[in-house]
């Protein structure tokens, strides 16, 4: 995977990150889901859904690690029952209402901020997957809104969505 890095720079707006980050998720995640099939098809039986998290810790710490390094934060303070996969997807900062049993729709999103605490905008990652067996159908997406508040948020995923 090494072969596709990301290009992040400090001056970019919310739609060149989604668009960068789209395109590392693209170069790299059917590869990386074949690589991990099996191992996560025996996971899926054991561990269900939470199997699609041990794929985004593979998928996604790069994007993040990528975003921090020219200055941004995707991270926000955590809460006692934060449950976190892929290094900055947080478990209440998402919703899984969309598609059916075998091609379901998770979203998760960040509030992308500078290093100074300055919002530029909301980064949201749909991760398609199944509830019957592990599949991912088709490629994780990035989506972006400016918005940056939970309620408007929520609003504007219903909208991609809906």
């Amino acid at each position: 995977m090494e072969k596709h890095p990301l290009v992040f720079r400090q001056d970019m707006t919310i739609e060149e990150i989604g668009k960068e980050g789209n395109r590392y998720i693209t170069s790299v995640w059917k590869s990386l889901h074949d690589s991990m099939h099996e191992q996560l098809t025996a996971a899926f039986r054991e561990i269900e859904d939470a199997a699609y998290g041990l794929y985004l810790d593979q998928l996604m710490p790069k994007l993040f690690d990528y975003l921090a390094d020219v200055g941004f934060e995707a991270m926000e303070p955590l809460e006692e029952n934060d449950f976190v996969i892929g290094k900055c997807l947080i478990f209440r900062n998402s919703l899984e209402k969309w598609g059916s049993e075998e091609n379901r729709s998770r979203i998760f999103w960040n509030v992308i901020r500078h290093k100074h605490g300055q919002p530029v905008g909301t980064l949201l990652t749909e991760i398609p997957h199944s509830h019957l067996k592990f599949d991912i159908p088709s490629a994780p997406v990035l989506y972006t809104l400016r918005e940056t508040v939970k309620e408007q948020i929520v609003q504007g995923i219903r909208k991609i969505k809906e």
